[in-house]
């Protein structure tokens, strides 16, 4: 009988397990902390985005970089594959606004209960609150794990420890170590999908706004644009967050890390009106409020909490009447909705990300096996590997769709 052992129990290390396990094979699953998928119940808020309902020939494009490296993966597992997947094994699904799929209880939980289930029906054997110290190698094959239990023997090993973001999971990059130690190159770890750090003082007033259909963009200091996104977002008491300021914050963060200069993010707070059209509105606007206050002539064109912002940044006094403001003082508060500017000066720590950029170079790792090229039986695969996704069920499709491809080739 075959015996596989997996190193971690997260959605890549359970989706493994699960496909690994059969009559005449033997599954180890070993887990650090004191029960399976700790991070994965509490993704999406608690509500867990496990994939996207983008055509399955679109999801390549959900990645920042390395999205080629999953080609076979997807093509073998793809994200309507998971989907059946979870539906047959009891849990019911629905798809949101962006084409993200939620376990239709809303309940992460949901999908670690309905993963763990099939474990203990397959009888996987599960050890929990057993850290894994080390990977036994011996001239470029994988011979099984060293554990404070004693080492374990196996014909592969697959190894699912995830990044080093939310470290209270059990994500502390312990699979970084071991492939470093096994002869595999490593892409620097760094956060992914991250909250940026503002300057102003005026954001973290704001702490709790959120801002829909805005677009941001951000610029480098000699002005050349990183990268922009519309969509969602929100203030917090450090900074901006949500989906479009996560989508852009890897490139933001490398390029401060890298330069070691702010980035300046502008915010369109109207992006469907040109600069002539929010210019015809507030005259229209200004109109029906003729007689009132700036501060309190805005309410039909901004959030409540937003305007004594807009109104100290612009310029014009808060009290003056909106009869007797100047077409330039109205003028630059069209600029100011249209370019809101926000100096941002870095990332929140890695601990707090989403996911973690970088980790164990797919140069050393098989994309149709995902078994290392170094070690012979060692496979990797979830967040432990060098692929980043956007936010919207990307990277738990990748993790799943890894985890798959692992466990069924390892077994082989």
């Amino acid at each position: 009988m075959k015996k596989i052992i997996v190193a971690g129990a997260g959605p890549a290390g359970m989706m493994a397990a699960i496909t690994a396990a059969s009559d005449d094979t033997e599954v180890l699953l070993w887990e650090k902390k004191d029960r399976v998928g700790i991070k994965l119940s509490v993704t999406g808020k608690g509500r867990c985005n496990l994939t996207t309902a983008a055509p399955q020939e679109e999801l390549i494009k959900g990645f920042r970089k390395n999205g080629r490296f999953l080609f076979s993966a997807f093509y073998e597992f793809s994200n309507q594959d998971l989907v059946s997947f979870f539906n047959r094994h009891g849990l019911d699904t629905k798809v949101e606004r962006g084409l993200r799929v939620f376990p239709r209880s809303d309940k992460a939980q949901d999908v670690v209960d309905t993963l763990y289930g099939i474990i203990k029906e397959k009888r996987i054997k599960v050890f929990l609150s057993s850290p894994v110290e080390n990977l036994l190698v011996y001239k470029g094959h994988i011979k099984g794990i060293r554990t404070a239990k004693g080492d374990f023997y196996a014909d592969a090993v697959v190894v699912t420890t995830g990044g080093m973001s939310y470290p209270g999971t059990g994500s502390t990059g312990d699979g970084y170590l071991w492939a470093s130690r096994s002869g595999h190159k490593l892409v620097e770890p760094h956060p992914g999908l991250i909250p940026l750090i503002a300057r102003e003082k005026w954001v973290s007033a704001l702490a709790g706004l959120s801002l829909k259909n805005v677009r941001a963009a951000a610029y480098t200091k000699a002005g050349k644009k990183i990268n922009s996104e519309f969509g969602e977002m929100i203030f917090t008491h450090f900074g901006i967050s949500g989906p479009i300021i996560l989508t852009m914050s890897t490139d933001v963060g490398e390029y401060i890390n890298e330069t070691r200069e702010n980035v300046r993010v502008k915010l369109d707070i109207k992006p469907a009106l040109s600069e002539e059209r929010l210019d015809l509105r507030l005259q229209r606007d200004f109109e029906k409020y003729a007689n009132k206050q700036l501060k309190n002539a805005l309410r039909d064109l901004l959030p409540q909490g937003l305007i004594p912002v807009i109104v100290e940044l612009s310029g014009v006094e808060p009290d003056a009447v909106c009869n007797q403001i100047k077409r330039q003082e109205r003028r630059a508060l069209v600029r100011l909705l249209k370019q809101l500017p926000i100096t941002v000066t870095g990332t929140r720590p890695i601990e707090e990300a989403i996911v973690t950029v970088g980790g164990v170079d797919l140069k050393n790792v098989n994309p149709k096996t995902m078994e290392s090229k170094i070690v012979k039986g060692l496979y990797f695969a979830g967040e432990v590997l060098d692929v980043e996704g956007y936010t919207g069920g990307y990277n738990l499709q990748a993790a799943f769709s890894t985890g798959y491809l692992a466990g069924k080739y390892a077994v082989r």
